[in-house]
């Protein structure tokens, strides 16, 4: 086995080429034709945040996603031989080093190296490389453990590896990450990406060829009743045939499975990426009802679209081969008819589609009215009158129940067109069969066409009623799949970098700025003006509707104003880009607009700065709290830091969660530190200790509140 360090050497990207590397691994992932950005004149790459800053801006340049992929000591075998590219930092190497994993091929990683060449490494040495910094401690000890039970031989190294995974599994190894195309990027790419397109082509040639030798097994047994051969050797071909049929039935519905497994991953990504895009007005225009219900018609999206769309896509093939088995059974009389009986189902379809969709639209109604009522109940029951806690709910419910029926009527019409092909196929075969001279064999293709048509359709009409609801679906879904594809700026990472910090530039600048919000008709805001140097202390009042929380949002990058600027380091949005904004402005919204996550205190902590943690990041995380006077409510969790808290956990109280937003913005370590009245619920005493902790750990404060 070689050393670690021979193969990094020869293997190992230096920093100043990890575009290019991300480059190499672009376009394993299916990117194709885009280049890394120059690498900044004195980027200092032993700067963690310089580094990953350089990082997102070449993956943002190259059109794909760099995602950290975290995982812990005893999990790190199943991080390695993922799908994806893996983009791995040499641990302890100085200066940093990459490895550009594009693969994986058995038991070794493909690696690309710095002269793009393909290179097979066993995947033990890359996690021995990743494990030593934590193996380095502990060595001695197991050694010593392992000595003095007098372990030898071959058992010796298995023995002390289940030592070191026993003391650190889950200790966590960072410094790997994802390199997948952009969720943005054109849906059918990201399924080539994905090689779905070559399963596709494996299902449908498999489900053909078991069609295929289903028919040819029926025929030859078919042949031989009507002819009076049936011996041992028809039954014999009959069960050769059928046995044949077997494998290709279990490709088929092994393609399937991952064709949709496959589809579906891309699908929920996409919709995930789309509603981060999402810009906040839209959000809250949409309101809880009708976003949740969004969420939910995506899961029907999936299920029905995939399930209907490949049910569908081989229902064709069947049709289409059993129009020939009943054009060369029945002639083409009987061919026209089935073609219009085709028509009259696909009549039948588009008016169950309509019904559907009605039904649908009334369903989805309800659904936004009862969560809205829900989210209000508090406030209903306190000033509204009962009279009127149920107006208007008798009038929904008749209407989706009369929706229901009159779908239904539809639905079960389309059900039976099927066995009516049976009736309507054999009455139209009779008169073509009586005006010849009917051979057994043409009798029984004739016969065999009707048969197969009906269950053909049978299995169409399946896939129309789930193609029908996933189309209905969609209308929901469509704007989160469609936000996917906006375009973010990576940001210019040459000025990004160079301008990063600089005293001589005010950290936020506004001028001449413009905002109306959609169906008003005067500006909130009209030709405002603002300036932020670096240690600011700025205290902003106004009336309610004045249009502080929407300045606020447009100096944070939730907003866009309609005219005006707004610079940051002196950079503008385009050239800074989303990611470069955030990491220098950070806001803690109003109490109603901000939220704590179901899930552990450090999460909702360090949401905003990088997760999973740093080492750090939690004594950090932890000063901060206590600073803010949270330290009680840390030292009465079980848990401490690592307690659930939200609506499935720990319960904290109005000024506990406003203070927890605080800290939030503060550990995010931005240049300018915006609280959108986040000390309202506070007590005297509190706010005064609050106050202290803002001021001495914000570089620039921007404090909005109420005269």
């Amino acid at each position: 086995m070689r050393r670690a360090v021979d193969f990094v050497d020869d293997l190992a990207w230096p920093a100043d080429r990890a575009g290019e590397a991300l480059a190499a691994l672009a376009r394993a992932a299916g990117v194709e034709g885009r280049q890394a950005p120059l690498v900044p004149a004195g980027l200092d790459f032993a700067n963690d945040d310089a580094l990953e800053t350089w990082l997102d801006a070449c993956a943002g340049a190259l059109g794909v996603d760099i995602d950290p992929a975290p995982s812990t000591y005893g999990d790190l075998d199943r991080l390695l031989p993922s799908a994806e590219p893996l983009l791995v930092r040499v641990p302890r190497s100085g200066v940093p080093r990459f490895l550009a994993v594009a693969g994986h091929r058995g038991a070794d990683l493909v690696i690309l190296d710095p002269s793009l060449h393909r290179r097979c490494i066993a995947a033990d040495d890359v996690r021995s490389l990743l494990r030593r910094p934590l193996d380095e401690p502990w060595e001695s000890s197991a050694d010593d453990l392992i000595q003095r039970a007098e372990i030898g031989g071959r058992r010796r190294e298995r023995v002390r590896r289940a030592l070191l995974i026993s003391r650190l599994g889950r200790e966590r190894i960072v410094g790997c990450w994802r390199v997948r195309m952009a969720a943005g990027e054109s849906f059918a790419r990201q399924l080539r990406g994905c090689g779905l397109a070559s399963r596709l082509g494996v299902l449908l040639a498999a489900h053909l060829a078991q069609w295929l030798l289903v028919v040819g097994s029926w025929w030859v047994i078919g042949q031989g009743v009507l002819a009076g051969r049936l011996d041992v050797a028809w039954l014999l071909a009959w069960a050769l045939l059928l046995l044949t049929s077997i494998p290709f039935r279990m490709a088929a519905e092994s393609a399937q499975g991952v064709v949709a497994i496959g589809v579906g991953a891309v699908l929920k990504r996409r919709l995930f990426q789309g509603a981060l895009r999402l810009e906040p007005d839209e959000m809250r225009h949409a309101g809880a009802g009708q976003m949740l219900g969004r969420v939910m018609e995506s899961q029907m999206v999936e299920s029905l679209a995939l399930g209907g769309g490949l049910l569908g896509l081989m229902a064709i093939v069947e049709l289409v081969l059993s129009f020939a088995v009943v054009g060369a059974g029945a002639g083409g009389f009987v061919v026209l008819v089935l073609v219009g009986w085709i028509g009259c189902v696909a009549l039948l379809a588009w008016r169950s589609y309509r019904r559907q969709r009605e039904w649908t639209r009334a369903r989805v109604d309800m659904t936004h009215d009862l969560v809205e009522r829900m989210v209000g109940h508090r406030t209903r029951v306190a000033q509204e009158r009962p009279e009127r806690w149920h107006d208007g709910e008798d009038a929904s419910l008749e209407r989706y129940a009369r929706l229901s029926k009159s779908m239904d009527q539809v639905g079960v019409a389309l059900s039976l067109m099927p066995k009516g092909w049976l009736v309507v196929g054999v009455a139209a075969i009779v008169p073509v069969l009586l005006a010849g001279a009917p051979t057994p064999e043409r009798f029984a293709v004739a016969l065999g066409g009707i048969l197969l048509v009906a269950g053909t359709l049978g299995r169409l009409v399946g896939s129309v009623s789930l193609l029908n609801g996933a189309r209905i679906s969609w209308r929901e879904v469509a704007p989160l799949f469609r936000a996917a594809s906006r375009t973010q700026s990576a940001g210019d990472a040459v000025a990004l970098l160079a301008r990063r910090g600089a005293t001589s530039t005010p950290v936020v600048e506004a001028h001449d700025v413009v905002f109306r919000h959609a169906g008003r008709g005067a500006p909130t805001l009209q030709g405002c003006e603002l300036r932020v140097s670096r240690g600011d202390r700025i205290l902003l009042e106004g009336v309610s509707g004045s249009g502080k929380s929407t300045l606020a949002s447009i100096l944070a990058g939730l907003r866009s104003p309609d005219s005006g600027l707004v610079l940051v380091d002196g950079l503008d949005r385009h050239t800074l880009g989303g990611a470069g904004w955030r990491r220098r402005v950070a806001e803690a919204p109003q109490f109603h607009e901000n939220h704590v996550l179901s899930g552990s205190m450090a999460l909702n902590l360090l949401m905003g700065r990088r997760w999973p943690p740093a080492p750090g990041d939690l004594a950090d995380a932890e000063a901060v709290c206590r600073e803010l006077g949270l330290g009680e409510v840390i030292d009465r969790m079980p848990a401490g830091l690592g307690q659930m808290v939200g609506e499935t956990g720990w319960q904290l109280s109005h000024g506990e969660k406003s203070r927890l937003f605080v800290a939030r913005a503060l550990l995010q370590r931005a240049d300018l530190v915006i609280l959108d009245e986040s000390f309202a619920a506070l007590d005297p005493e509190t706010l005064r200790d609050c106050v202290r902790a803002v001021t001495r750990r914000a570089p620039s404060l921007l404090l909005i509140a109420h005269p």
